[in-house]
């Protein structure tokens, strides 16, 4: 069910619809940088529309191979002529793809209950975002075994989410948090540091059992 065309299909048109409203969604915050920081920071401010961006490319190419190789080929595995070792263009969007969905996916929701917790006003946009979020976690899991996870592929997954650690955390511009965590924002770096460090060794290891 998760390779048919009808499946792939779907799940192209929702992450894209979902990368155009998460980039609507940071409008603001984009604009105070451009106009307040350097320019290269920008690349690195929207991060859970950045990772469903990655994945709805990393459908293309999945897609591909569904029409390339009809219904009795399996997408994702590398035809002989491919290389199944070391990095390629295709590698490292998958690798991004899996590890930015994942861990950006796992974050928003985690942060949503915890602001929710420490008493920030309950409403049904953080019921959308956090069904929105888990959804981008899943998809990344259950699609890891489809793609080319080998550690050059993560190695440029890695590098992109301690990059944008360092940048929201260094320059201020990690994603609006409600005013109950504004205090708790070192802690909130270091725990966002962990979960990218937790997200690269969880797809590594499904890459690896994947080989």
């Amino acid at each position: 069910m998760l390779i048919s065309k009808t499946m792939l299909w779907t799940l192209f048109i929702v992450n894209l619809l979902g990368t155009i409203y998460g980039y609507y969604w940071y409008g603001d915050q984009l604009i105070d940088v451009a106009s307040s920081k350097p320019a290269w920071l920008l690349i690195l401010v929207p991060d859970s529309p950045t990772g469903s961006l990655f994945f709805t490319l990393a459908l293309i190419g999945l897609l591909a191979d569904a029409y390339r190789r009809g219904a009795g080929g399996e997408p994702g595995i590398a035809a002989p002529s491919e290389p199944k070792r070391g990095l390629t263009f295709r590698g490292a969007v998958e690798a991004l793809a899996c590890t930015a969905s994942f861990k950006y996916g796992i974050w928003a929701v985690a942060i949503i209950v915890i602001s929710d917790a420490a008493g920030s006003p309950f409403s049904w946009i953080d019921v959308m975002l956090s069904v929105s979020h888990l959804g981008m976690a899943l998809e990344a899991v259950l699609f890891a075994r489809y793609f080319r996870l080998n550690g050059a592929a993560l190695t440029v997954g890695a590098i992109w989410l301690y990059a944008s650690d360092i940048v929201d955390y260094t320059f201020g511009v990690y994603p609006t948090l409600q005013p109950v965590l504004l205090d708790s924002v070192p802690a909130v770096a270091v725990w966002t540091t962990l979960l990218s460090s937790l997200t690269v060794l969880l797809f590594w290891r499904l890459g690896h059992r994947r080989s």
